[in-house]
């Protein structure tokens, strides 16, 4: 088997998301303080966060049938192009010293609007560069650096901000788009055409596609329960961590063990080959639950930290799996828009955590949902083993063909 990155088009593929996962992992800590700086207000900040979080849900299904229909390598260029713009607006506002709400908000918009057609094109990037046998490997990559890059940068944002300002940061992802850009329009990747067809067509085949593999949908109903309780962490940790287990520095400890746990489970993946790779990894899944009691115990903090970082690794090692199992199921011409509904439902269910977590917090203590979100983790990571098509499933075979479908009107 050759090793993914004595591959061309892989390697430069490879480089270049590498390059945007950094420039990218900056931009969160950059762009709180930032808007913080500029308004003083948490409103102010949700409401951006809110104009990139909204058309990116809206948008997703559009982006996986664009993908789909077009050359995912193209699609994936002019997002790149889209969100070095976007980015380049943010960075000039806030070099200009004078940034304005509505400025910031239009350029998050269209950053989460182009990151909707981004998206569903990574898994066709990988499957059109890497053939079958090498892409448990070029996945584990891709996760591996996409989980350094999260451990590096909020440091290097914190550099940033404090010699030269936050503005340098979003000039540093934009020039981290630029570079991925010029690197996807030297290479060439595999594309199956698809059957013109309208719109609401391809959405509905798409989603037939998705209905049709028992194993896909539960694990994204568990996936989906996942990302909501992860929400509920998020929002309630750092409130338990400063007043019951040490104080600040107890939760970044517990974020940096969390990223590194995400780094292991990736390296993790490029060799631990389990019989039944799904079913494996949603029950290693069901380990969230264990941080979520913990908090909701006030534990302390060496044992949560440590449960936090084991149910990354577990997460770490699912990515790389999952995408090298969809990869190999689904037929090529639609593995775009079956990964759209899966960041659909993982997105989606982040937004619902975080509203409800700190309203059933105002009413019942953080204790209640932290640990309903643990148990929620548990049975739906666990329920999955009931699935008929989790169980039996094992590594990818040739992909089967596609649901049957009406051929095009006037065919």
């Amino acid at each position: 088997m050759t090793h993914p990155l004595r591959l061309r088009a892989f390697r430069l593929l490879f480089l270049g998301r590498t390059v945007s996962a950094l420039g990218d992992a900056v931009v969160p800590t950059a762009l709180a303080l930032a808007v913080l700086r500029a308004t003083g207000s948490t409103t102010a900040l949700a409401v951006v966060l809110a104009c990139a979080m909204v058309p990116r849900l809206l948008l997703l299904p559009l982006g996986g049938v664009v993908a789909d229909r077009f050359d995912a390598r193209r699609v994936a260029l002019g997002t790149d192009l889209v969100r070095c713009a976007a980015q380049l607006v943010v960075g000039a506002e806030l070099l200009g010293g004078a940034p304005t709400l509505a400025h910031l908000a239009v350029a998050s918009a269209v950053g989460g609007a182009a990151s909707a057609f981004a998206m569903p094109t990574s898994s066709p990037l990988v499957a059109g560069t890497v053939d079958a046998d090498g892409r448990q490997r070029a996945n584990a990559l891709m996760g591996a650096t996409g989980n350094a890059s999260r451990l590096a940068g909020p440091a290097l944002a914190g550099l940033l901000i404090w010699t030269a300002g936050p503005g340098w940061a979003f000039v540093l992802d934009a020039a981290s788009f630029a570079v991925s850009a010029a690197l996807l329009a030297v290479i060439r990747v595999r594309h199956v055409p698809v059957p013109h067809r309208s719109l609401r067509a391809d959405l509905v085949f798409g989603w037939r596609e998705v209905r049709a593999r028992d194993w896909y949908w539960s694990s994204l109903l568990a996936h989906g329960v996942w990302n909501g309780a992860a929400a509920v962490l998020l929002t309630l940790g750092p409130v338990v961590a400063v007043h019951h287990l040490g104080g600040e520095g107890v939760w970044v400890l517990l974020q940096q063990a969390g990223a590194i746990g995400l780094l292991a489970g990736s390296l993790l993946a490029a060799r631990a080959r389990p019989r039944r790779p799904v079913l494996l990894g949603n029950l290693a899944l069901a380990a969230y639950a264990a941080p979520l009691l913990l908090l909701a115990a006030a534990a302390p903090a060496p044992v949560t930290i440590t449960a936090y970082c084991l149910a990354l690794v577990a997460l770490g090692f699912l990515n790389p799996v999952w995408e090298t199992v969809v990869q190999g199921q689904f037929p090529p011409e639609v593995l775009a828009r079956v990964t759209s509904y899966d960041w659909l439902m993982s997105l989606g269910a982040m937004p619902l955590g975080y509203a409800l977590a700190p309203l059933a917090a105002g009413e019942w203590g953080a204790p209640v949902p932290l640990a309903v979100a643990g148990a929620l983790v548990l049975v739906a990571c666990v329920g999955t083993a009931a699935v008929p098509g989790v169980r039996r499933l094992g590594w990818p075979a040739p992909a089967p063909p596609a649901v049957a479908e009406p051929a095009p009107a006037g065919r």
